[in-house]
């Protein structure tokens, strides 16, 4: 059984924007899926969809399994144990997130009080021990979020995260603001406690660079959905959805002098969650869209091992899956290929999609 089981998630905010579009996803316990995508994509109405903690008004539907158990069916009192004993929120932005008047180690202490049900003592001493644990000494429980450096105030919402020994931590853009030596300590310390803890980790980020760095497996979001997964390093390296080769081509690589002084962008902005494009929405910025992009809705399908993409130029649904009872004895044939027994025949002007993709590459003329 997986830790978390996302099936079928939509979320609808009141006005109609359909933030969320039917994302299923799936995370064990020890390992680090990702989450990237520009702004307005979805990712963080994801996260917060995850233990329901959207305003009224949001519109959830699908499942989220945790350790088997729909969040989204749960009542209020169980939904509550939930929160920071089963699952925690590293929220973005750690000064707006901690109360100004409060000391760090006071905010700390208030869910192992709630949650546990632990004696003010016992409460102080785990403050003492969680501070340590991120790095910082426990002395620091006496002072005031502003009297912290950033670093300092994104190490104290870690340890408040663990405060309750969740089993999956949500991490939204954790490093946001910070300079790269302190993210760089940032990203090795959650590593280390996912690897000691046993934790399932989501994370959050619009740097590929950084998710394909710190995870095990990468999801981009664009309107909603999940338009590419896979291994985290083969997704950033070698995309196979145009929208995420634009997002990889957006950062300068060390040791490439083209991406360094001539980086790649992308035009334009995400499409408005309640007035989405027809077909494919991203075919309005896309550079290798194709006549039938603006009647056809791709879904996820076969990319490669592990992989999937949804977009037209990958593949029809379904290749290169294999079935539960019966492996494919071979991998998957690249896009495009023809079998031995059956010529290739183009439809909908995708003859030379393949092509069509390869120039889309980061890179590529």
């Amino acid at each position: 059984m997986s830790l978390l089981d996302v099936r079928n998630l939509t979320v609808t905010y009141a006005g109609g924007a359909a933030a969320v579009r039917g994302v299923d996803l799936r995370l064990d316990a020890g390992q680090k899926l990702g989450l990237a995508g520009e702004s307005g994509c979805g990712k963080s109405t994801l996260a917060l969809a995850l233990l329901r903690l959207l305003p009224a008004g949001a519109r959830i539907t699908g499942e989220v399994l945790l350790d088997g158990e729909d969040v989204l069916t749960m009542k209020w009192g169980r939904v509550r144990a939930v929160r920071w004993a089963g699952a925690s929120i590293v929220f973005q932005g750690a000064m707006h997130s901690l109360n100004a008047v409060h000391r760090v180690g006071d905010q700390i202490a208030e869910p192992i009080l709630l949650h546990r049900k632990a004696t003010a003592a016992g409460a102080k001493k785990k403050t003492g021990e969680l501070l340590e644990q991120v790095g910082l000494p426990a002395a620091r429980a006496d002072a005031y979020p502003h009297e912290l450096s950033g670093g300092q105030r994104q190490r104290v919402m870690i340890a408040m995260a663990l405060a309750c020994d969740p089993r999956l931590i949500i991490a939204d853009e954790p490093t946001t603001a910070l300079d790269v030596m302190i993210q760089a300590q940032i990203l090795r310390l959650i590593e280390q406690l996912v690897a000691d803890q046993d934790l399932g980790l989501v994370m959050i980020s619009h740097d590929l660079a950084v998710l394909a760095d710190t995870c095990d497996r990468l999801a981009v979001m664009y309107a909603g959905r999940v338009v590419e997964e896979g291994p985290a390093r083969q997704v950033y390296e070698d995309a196979r959805h145009p929208y995420a080769r634009a997002l990889s081509a957006a950062f300068p690589r060390i040791g490439d002098p083209a991406s360094r002084f001539a980086p790649q962008g992308l035009a334009g902005d995400p499409p408005d969650p309640a007035a989405l494009p027809s077909g494919c929405t991203f075919h309005p910025r896309c550079p290798v869209a194709l006549e039938s992009c603006p009647e056809e809705d791709p879904v996820l399908r076969a990319a490669g091992p592990e992989r999937r993409a949804a977009c037209v130029l990958v593949g029809p649904p379904g290749a290169g899956e294999e079935t539960a009872d019966e492996p494919a004895a071979t991998e998957p044939a690249a896009p495009g290929s023809a079998s031995a027994d059956e010529p290739e025949a183009p439809a909908n002007g995708q003859a030379d999609a393949p092509e069509a993709l390869e120039k889309a590459r980061p890179g590529t003329p």
